[in-house]
Parts: structure tokens; C-alpha cells; sequence
């Protein structure tokens, strides 16, 4: 078991340094861990067509290029887009209706315009093909957010571990430190060969040590304490760097999967305004079950992170198990898609 604890954050605005701020302010106005393997896209899922909330947004694709071999990036501009900090992500709604996130990892400075980049990914759910193959200059889309469970929180000292695609979060946490000069910081870029790691050359100006192969993760040992560690990338890699830390040094992660669910045994749920009571197997989610008496109950990712699937519990004791909710939003409602009862029974308002 690793030693370090691992953190995935999972909500909040990232509290940054006054100094750090104002620096960004005048700067910009378990696999195995080798061969690394493709990084799945950001978690999401299929079902029905998301619904337009309060936070959706219009965007127009204004520049697509590509930083690294497999790799789209592409320019999103829309009016009165909400500001954003490093960390933090967006829903896009593809064409198709899917719906996938992907990390912002342009300038939060840069009003009216997010920058997300994505590695196709052949084996994948489809999202990163539709990104690559549909949307060009003058596409118009629909994104949601900007969320962020993966603040950047104030600390003396920093290391980031970024493996490919993984580099998305991690450079604008970077760009921040590296422009307020307040704290130490150190940078591990690694990826199967330089062609394919998007940012590579301006994470080498940052300073950043960036390799293509195996990383040495040997220095993670003495971390001293206090340090915020940040990884995004294969879970091998996370797994390592995890393992590397000294007992008690927190891991703050990034993931672009589900982590593997828990067992769990069967219980009843209680539709309340419906008047339905059924059985949740050990083996089926609770939205599964819904679905099986109400057909319509949206859903989008059915693995915890984007929230279409979120209902309210009146009774009972809920297994939390997703990847998105705050504390606050956790009290009184639940993802259905993942997270169980820890009793018997629950009763939702459906």
C-alpha cells in the first residue's frame, strides 16, 4: 500500500498566495507505469443529451492547432465566460450529445477565451474522435463549468509530476508559481517520447526537467514536509509517485478514470413521488435500477463525475463514491450512477 496519502480534491476555488496572485496579475494583465499507457479522455459517459443549465455556456471554436502528435488544442471564445483559476476543468457537450471534461490549461487572464487540449485516443468511448474528427474553426458548442477539484492550494514549497496529456492541469499551476516567485518548486515532465507530449518545450523554459521514458522519482523521498505534491497522469504514475512519498506527505490527484468501485451489498430504494419501491442488486447501480421503473431519469457519464444524474435523498444513509460533489452538495443528495446506500434502504424524490 502506498505510504503517502493521496488527496483527490474534488471542489473549491483555488486559494492562491496574494503574491501569487498578484505575480499572475502583472505576468499576464493500477497499470503499469511502463510503457506509459494512452491516457483515457477525461471521464465521462453516454446516455441522453445534456441539459442546458444555469452554467452552460456558447462557444465558438476560434483556433485548433495541434502541440503534439495526436494531440488537439483548440481555442473556445464566448461572451461573459466566468473566470477561472489553474485546476480547474469544463463540460463540453460534443455534437453527439456526449458529454466529456476536459482541464482548462490556457491563461485564466485571458477574459472571453478557454483553451483545452485532448489526445485521441483509439480504444476510447468515442469523445476524443469526435473532438479530433468534428470540431474545427467556426464549430459551435456548448460547455458547462468552470468547475475545480484540483485547486492549487497556498504552500511554501511545491513538486508537480505530470505524465502526457496529464501536463493539461499541471502547467497552468506552473506558469502561476513560476510567475510569482514566492516558493520553491520542482517539475517532472514525463511521457513515451517528446513528439507526443504537448508543452514540452515551454515547460522546459518554465524549468521544468522534462524526459521522455522512465522518470527518477528517487528525490520524492525527501519531500520535506509542508511540500504540495500535484500528479496528473496514468495511474501508474500516480501510483509511483504516491509510493515514492515519505509516510505522511499528502498526494493531490488529478484522475482521468474512474477509480475501481468498492463491493457493495443489495438494499431498497423508495421512489417516493412515484410510489415505487425496488431492489438494488450487489451487482447494479441504483441508477440502473431507476431505470428500469423510470425510463426517462437522465444521465450522462454513469462514473461519478459529471453530475447529470444527481438526486435528492430524502431517508437514509448514503455510500458517497463520486468524484465530483462538495461536502455541502453531499448532504441530502446523491449520484446515483455510483454511490450506494451504507444501510438498507434509501428514499429518493422521484
Amino acid at each position: 500500500m502506498p505510504r503517502a496519502r493521496t488527496v483527490v480534491l474534488l471542489a473549491g476555488a483555488a486559494l492562491l498566495a496574494r503574491g501569487t496572485r498578484r505575480a499572475m496579475r502583472r505576468r499576464i494583465g493500477a497499470s503499469p507505469l511502463w510503457p506509459m499507457p494512452a491516457l483515457e479522455e477525461p471521464v465521462s459517459g453516454q446516455g441522453h443529451r445534456a441539459r442546458r443549465g444555469p452554467s452552460a455556456h456558447r462557444v465558438l471554436v476560434t483556433e485548433r492547432t495541434s502541440p503534439a502528435e495526436g494531440v488537439v488544442q483548440l481555442r473556445l471564445e464566448g461572451p461573459d465566460l466566468p473566470p477561472w483559476e489553474p485546476g480547474a476543468h469544463i463540460d463540453v457537450v460534443l455534437p453527439s450529445g456526449l458529454v466529456r471534461q476536459y482541464s482548462l490549461c490556457g491563461d485564466p487572464a485571458d477574459a472571453g477565451t478557454y483553451t483545452i487540449a485532448t489526445r485521441l485516443v483509439d480504444d476510447g468511448r468515442g469523445g476524443s474522435r469526435e473532438v479530433h474528427e468534428q470540431l474545427h474553426e467556426g464549430a459551435e458548442i456548448e460547455i458547462r463549468g468552470p468547475r475545480n477539484r484540483f485547486p492549487l492550494t497556498d504552500a511554501p514549497a511545491y513538486v508537480f509530476v505530470a505524465g502526457g496529456i496529464g501536463i493539461t492541469p499541471v502547467l497552468p499551476m506552473v506558469r502561476a508559481v513560476h510567475a510569482a516567485g514566492t516558493a520553491r518548486w520542482r517539475m517532472v515532465y514525463c511521457g513515451r517520447d517528446r513528439a507526443t507530449m504537448p508543452y514540452a518545450d515551454e515547460a522546459g523554459k518554465l524549468g521544468a526537467e522534462v524526459t521522455s521514458g522512465r522518470p527518477d522519482l528517487g528525490f520524492l523521498a525527501g519531500v520535506p514536509a509542508g511540500t504540495a505534491v500535484y500528479c496528473c497522469g496514468p495511474q501508474g504514475l500516480m501510483d509511483a509517485v504516491a509510493e515514492a512519498l515519505p509516510e505522511g506527505r499528502e498526494l493531490r490527484v488529478e484522475r482521468f478514470t474512474a477509480a475501481a468501485a468498492a463491493p457493495g451489498g443489495a438494499f431498497e430504494v423508495e421512489l417516493r413521488r412515484s410510489g415505487r419501491t425496488l431492489t438494488v442488486p450487489a451487482d447494479r447501480s441504483v441508477l440502473a435500477a431507476v431505470r428500469d421503473e423510470l425510463p426517462n431519469v437522465p444521465y450522462s457519464c454513469r462514473q461519478g463525475f459529471c453530475g447529470t444524474c444527481r438526486q435528492r435523498v430524502l431517508e437514509g444513509e448514503i455510500d458517497h463514491r463520486d468524484e465530483l460533489l462538495t461536502d455541502a452538495e453531499r448532504d441530502g443528495s446523491m449520484l446515483i450512477c455510483v454511490s450506494r446506500c451504507l444501510g438498507e434502504r434509501l428514499v429518493l424524490d422521484l
